[in-house]
């Protein structure tokens, strides 16, 4: 294997590192040699693990998959520093640390789909997404984990939602699509209930709830959003802030104003044909964030 980067090369981490302490002379040759040895050694033990060290094209593809993890691990570990990132390499361990890192925040991030992937609890196509030859110009790694620590997050705290607010413990994983969708249904419910647990009743509790003239305003909606947030680790909730768009407010201020139209229909005895056909029509015409459309009233 060569750890081998162009110069202003904006390749793999690793090779950054070992440009940089080149450049620098900071890093004697007996140094670099036995870190290309361990880096070697690596791929072997991993080409054996998951491939066939016995192939060539794989044994290949085993350095660039711990040249990737590496990369990330080392970029994480040392804050993209390579001043530090070097100092990390040269420690006792060398290339174990941040292969190990690497590998850990891969693992976290990975989907659970259930479908055994070839890489254990690291998903397939997420560390293709990272695996990079040691002399490539450019290298997306750690933007691609980042995204899928992004998607994580939301999984999680779309999870914890559901845990925190909801009464019931079983999900369906189609029920809801958007953590902004999960949200808006528990401040919608919390706000006009005034529960701290969301059941599939709200539709026929409408009829005896007085919408109070204060509520039809987007502050209202922005106190009980922080109140529920305020619930949950700071992590999750800064990462649920993250995900809302600038038109959550404004779109939970129609439903309520959906809701009150609804409610005038029932008090009116409108037919449940036209209770479904206005439910409907606002349905198409905008999505009505915190009203679902629950099967089983």
């Amino acid at each position: 294997m060569q750890l081998i980067v162009r110069d202003g090369s904006n390749g793999p981490f690793l090779s950054q590192v070992l440009n940089y302490a080149r450049a620098e002379g900071l890093l004697k040759s007996a140094e670099l040699a036995q870190i290309k040895s361990k880096a070697v050694l690596m791929s072997l033990k991993f080409a054996d693990k998951f491939y066939n060290k016995y192939k060539m094209h794989l044994l290949e593809q085993a350095a660039y998959d711990v040249i990737g993890v590496v990369s990330l691990g080392l970029q994480e570990l040392s804050e993209k520093d390579p001043a530090r990132a070097l100092a990390l390499l040269q420690a006792p361990e060398g290339l174990v640390k941040p292969f190990q890192k690497g590998w850990s925040m891969l693992a976290t991030v990975s989907k659970k789909t259930g479908k055994a992937s070839l890489y254990g609890e690291v998903a397939e196509q997420l560390l293709q997404s990272i695996s990079c030859p040691p002399d490539a110009e450019e290298w997306d790694g750690y933007q691609q984990y980042q995204q899928a620590l992004i998607e994580h997050r939301r999984t999680q705290s779309m999870q914890l939602l559901q845990q925190q607010f909801y009464a019931r413990k079983q999900f369906d994983e189609f029920e809801h699509f958007s953590l902004e969708e999960v949200l808006a249904e528990v401040v919608f419910y919390r706000a006009l209930t005034g529960s701290d647990k969301v059941r599939p009743d709200l539709k026929q509790r409408i009829v005896n709830i007085t919408l109070k003239p204060e509520w039809f305003n987007e502050a209202f909606f922005q106190a009980h959003t922080d109140a529920a947030l305020a619930q949950l680790p700071a992590d999750n909730a800064a990462a649920i802030r993250a995900d809302l768009g600038q038109h959550f407010m404004p779109a939970l201020l129609r439903t309520l104003q959906f809701a009150q139209k609804y409610q005038q229909l029932v008090a009116s005895q409108a037919s449940p044909e036209k209770l479904d056909a206005f439910e409907g029509k606002q349905g198409l015409t905008s999505p009505l964030l915190g009203w679902p459309q629950y099967l089983v009233l």
